[in-house]
């Protein structure tokens, strides 16, 4: 009888304290005490240097169209005498991307532009379009499968190469670069050059416009 009270006054704290969080936990919901955080909850911090302004480029150009494409790259590795499921790799990419095209006007002369003797007829001699190099679109870029041999994943794991897929960001590009090459793009860039000139020089005066591509200008 005599352990009763022990057991009495242990249930009291048991219940005192239980109390205790469930007001703390009310009071913090209605906001009358700060938010309780969860002592788990991960945080991402980012630190960096200011970014560097390296170079400024003046451009003499005219961007006169752009392409957006997408390609599937299937990058497959394999090891002649060793089995793929030990060694060797096969990536299926998806990418996005860009490319443009643009006439360089840095180059011309006056010569490049001649003038009617009643200067109502114009013509004038440009470059031909050029491409830009292909730019990758890395947020809307992705690995749709990738499998790999037990040999290459131990070692993936163990290396933790950040650059492991930086051969097919490459062959992307690059196949977007030949797809652009061969595309319209640049005989559309051409065509809203010459559209572009013309509006311009038509509310100059000029009645008869000439727009020529491929002739350098004489020096």
């Amino acid at each position: 009888m005599a352990r009763s009270p022990r057991v009495g006054s242990l249930s009291g704290i048991v219940i005192a304290v239980a109390a205790a969080g469930i007001l703390i936990v009310v009071l913090s919901a209605v906001h009358l005490l700060p938010q309780l955080r969860n002592p788990f909850a991960e945080t991402t911090t980012v630190r960096s240097e200011p970014v560097i302004l390296k170079s400024i480029t003046e451009l003499s150009r005219y961007e006169a169209a752009s392409g957006s494409f997408e390609v599937v790259v299937d990058l497959t590795r394999r090891t002649s005498l060793i089995p793929s499921f030990l060694e060797g790799s096969e990536t299926l990419f998806i990418g996005q991307g860009t490319d443009i095209a643009f006439v360089d006007f840095s180059g011309l002369k006056s010569q490049a532009i001649n003038v009617s003797a009643d200067r109502t007829s114009v013509t004038v001699s440009l470059p031909k379009a050029q491409l830009e190099p292909a730019v990758l679109n890395v947020s809307q870029s992705y690995v749709y499968a990738q499998q790999q041999g037990l040999f290459n994943r131990i070692g993936n794991f163990f290396a933790g190469n950040p650059n492991s897929q930086q051969q097919v960001y490459i062959l992307a590009e690059q196949k977007i670069q030949a797809a652009a090459q061969q595309s319209p793009l640049l005989s559309e860039a051409q065509k809203n050059t010459e559209g572009m000139l013309d509006g311009m020089l038509t509310s100059l005066g000029f009645q008869h416009i000439t727009v020529t591509f491929g002739s350098p200008p004489a020096s």
